[in-house]
């Protein structure tokens, strides 16, 4: 009799347990079924490090937390869900987005790859925030302007200049440079700068001359490979722009014209 209620004990332990198991692995199906047709029927392949969507069904998604079905006329690919990304580059964006007040479109465009976003700020951070050499961020942010003109990106015409304003305090150059740079109100040490990157970025025949101009003002070799760099990076940068199809976020149009609004006393 003893054996027997054991038994019986045991098998209805098993069969609730069985039910629990099933209810909760059905549940998962549900959210995992219901995430697929929210996402525009996306299929995430994390070893491709890319969300791929069939292309009859090519929504532009908004980045949230939750998806709210509101389009993100950023890019002509997909904006991935918040949830859909790895954690480093959630991490990544909701920092921009608190440093800046909005995410730029770049961080959503990107992050369409993963592995590429990762690849492309890693870079971005190795020349646009290193603590050596003669350039200025705001240096380096006129350069990106000038280059960006040549090779017709809005995006960066538009970002990087209003990243120049922040920097520099000017709030006319950088317009002046994007209407035409060799009538803009620039040292010499910027015009020899913007020619030389102009000429890296037009693949033109560097030779010692430009070294030399370079050198007149201040500049040595590892300068002169600073501004390459920049040059250079946003030359991919502008091509990767272009055939996404990357618009402007709003708020770079009036950044560094207009005073920030001061946060109330009290207020963190």
């Amino acid at each position: 009799s003893l054996v027997c209620d054991n038994w019986l004990s045991l098998r209805a332990f098993l069969l609730t347990r069985g039910l629990q198991l099933l209810v909760m692995f059905s549940q998962r199906a549900v959210k995992v079924m219901v995430g697929l047709i929210v996402e525009s029927r996306s299929i995430v392949n994390p070893s491709l490090g890319a969300v791929r969507v069939p292309p009859d069904v090519w929504k532009v998604r908004a980045y949230s937390s939750t998806d709210t079905g509101k389009s993100d006329r950023s890019s002509r690919y997909p904006v991935p869900c918040k949830k859909q990304l790895p954690y480093d580059i959630v991490e990544l964006m909701e920092e921009m987005e608190t440093k800046m007040g909005f995410l730029p479109n770049v961080f959503k465009v990107l992050a369409h790859r993963p592995a590429e976003f990762r690849g492309f700020f890693s870079y971005y951070n190795a020349i646009m925030n290193k603590d050596t050499g003669r350039l200025s961020k705001a240096d380096r942010e006129l350069i990106i302007v000038a280059t960006s003109i040549v090779n017709r990106c809005p995006y960066c015409v538009i970002a990087h200049g209003a990243m120049h304003r922040i920097y520099s305090r000017n709030t006319t150059l950088a317009d002046q440079v994007t209407v035409n740079w060799e009538l803009a109100d620039l040292g010499d040490r910027e015009r020899a700068m913007i020619e030389f990157a102009l000429a890296v970025s037009r693949s033109d025949t560097i030779t010692d001359k430009h070294f030399a101009k370079l050198e007149a003002q201040g500049f040595d070799a590892e300068d002169a490979w600073d501004i390459a760099s920049v040059a250079a990076f946003f030359a991919l940068s502008n091509r990767l722009a272009h055939f996404t199809d990357l618009r402007p976020n709003e708020e770079f149009y009036i950044m560094g014209r207009v005073p920030r609004e001061k946060e109330p006393k009290g207020k963190k």
